[in-house]
């Protein structure tokens, strides 16, 4: 079994901002699948489940708002028994532009606050990410920037690169993090 997990932030009015496109590919991969999302309070969550081949897939959605994600990791990898190197976050990065993906196999929080809380509730930085592009970063603060919604101009693009991101993780489910690093990276 593995966890998928998109950060966000829960409620309609973070529902287009950048700072979602971790929940936005989860929710795009749910539509494609005919599944929805059930709020699990014990689990501080949304939770869906698919299949990719022959492994069950937990999608997960954390509903403590971004700097808190951690919480909601750490309840569902103990609830089903999840080891680290069965988890996969999926969130925006500032520093890669839209249209852009990144995986990475471990690393810092890189000032992301969800990762952050990620690192300190399961106690390693060792477990897999794909970073999704939201920049450019105009000269306003980040945490402005990433609470904006994308404009319409880019939501072509970002169809483009959910839909991309989806393709990935599959990819990534069947072929592990250096085949997939080197195929979209």
């Amino acid at each position: 079994m593995k966890l998928i997990t998109g950060l966000g932030n829960i409620g309609d009015k973070y529902c287009m901002t950048r700072h979602n496109a971790g929940f936005m590919v989860l929710d795009r991969w749910a539509l494609t699948e005919g599944v929805s999302f059930k709020l699990e309070n014990k689990l501080k969550a949304y939770i869906s489940r698919i299949k990719v081949g022959n492994e069950d897939i937990i999608l997960a959605k954390p509903t403590t708002f971004m700097n808190l994600s951690g919480e909601a990791v750490r309840a569902i990898m103990d609830y089903y028994k999840i080891d680290i190197k069965d988890l996969l976050i999926i969130y925006d990065d500032i520093a890669l532009d839209l249209g852009r993906i990144r995986y990475r196999a471990n690393g810092s929080d890189g000032g992301h606050n969800g990762i952050k809380s990620i690192i300190k509730h399961t106690g390693t930085k060792d477990f897999a990410r794909l970073k999704i592009g939201i920049g450019p970063q105009p000269n306003i603060p980040s945490e402005n920037y990433v609470l904006q919604n994308f404009p319409k101009d880019q939501l072509d693009t970002l169809k483009e690169v959910l839909d991309r991101s989806i393709d990935s993780v599959k990819f990534y489910l069947e072929n592990g993090i250096e085949k997939t690093q080197n195929k979209y990276n």
